[in-house]
């Protein structure tokens, strides 16, 4: 007997096992065995649902950063010592209201489009938009309309600078800024301005690198930002993690009382 003819005929596949293969060998095949579980679909799905999550939790800090608390980036030294480059403040869009206007001595980041800016510098739509959003989640530095500085005088206040003391003086009285940059003066620039109603004469703490009120006098507005352009108290030092703390407060101004003449108690 030929058991090699034998041999080989016994291993040959029948004809419905050779269907089967090809079934199994078929478009479907590669379909049903894509990782992930699902046909054809499965590192699609790996991807969607950590960018569906990402898009949700972007839209979400956008809502809160709009309405309640937004990140802030320092993008200069002019608030030195208090803040410095590259920190990010949390910003409370709820701390004014028209019972609670600011205050002297607060820190506020508020929109100087109209005093400190004429208008905003043109920009590409596109571009803008990604980079206010990202402004938004303190990812990138402000728009170039926004600043932060420090409340010095409200409206009715007559600021002057300096006394013959070298201090800065608000409604007649002495103030002793603790939180200036150590060796700066109040102001090299002589200045006796009263405040509009509705506005605030504001500055930086470091005002050897500060472009602040002092440096629009003889603009519109005389350098005075109307209260509707603040955009809130910077309230919180979030990042870097080694300075989280509430951004300081001072009781520079406990001494100033309220200033004189009509509407002003």
């Amino acid at each position: 007997m030929d058991t090699a003819a034998e041999h080989t005929e016994r291993d040959r596949p029948s004809a419905s096992e050779e269907r089967s293969r090809s079934a199994r060998s078929g478009p479907g095949a590669a379909e049903a065995e894509e990782p992930g579980g699902a046909p054809g679909g499965g590192s699609a799905a790996g991807w969607r649902r950590p960018a569906l999550i990402g898009v949700v939790c972007a839209a979400v800090l956008l809502g809160v950063s709009h309405f309640l608390v937004q990140p802030f980036q320092i993008p200069s030294g002019s608030m030195q010592p208090t803040l410095r480059v590259g920190d990010r403040v949390l910003v409370d869009k709820l701390a004014y209201g028209s019972d609670t206007p600011p205050r002297r001595g607060d820190v506020v980041v508020f929109d100087g489009t109209g005093s400190f800016l004429r208008e905003p510098p043109p920009e590409n739509p596109v571009t803008g938009l990604l980079h206010g959003a990202a402004a938004a989640l303190g990812l990138a530095e402000p728009a170039e309309t926004d600043f932060v500085k420090r409340v010095v005088g409200v409206g009715g206040d007559r600021v002057t600078c300096c006394d013959g003391g070298g201090r800065l003086t608000v409604n007649g009285v002495p103030v002793t800024e603790d939180y200036l940059f150590p060796g700066d003066q109040p102001s090299r620039v002589p200045f006796d301005i009263v405040v509009p109603d509705g506005s605030l004469w504001v500055m930086g703490d470091h005002r050897g690198q500060s472009r602040d009120s002092r440096d629009h006098l003889g603009e519109p507005g005389g350098g005075a930002v109307p209260v509707d352009k603040v955009i809130g108290r910077a309230k919180w030092i979030g990042w870097p993690l080694g300075r989280w703390s509430s951004v300081p407060s001072t009781d520079a101004f406990a001494g100033v009382p309220d200033p004189a003449g009509p509407g002003h108690g």
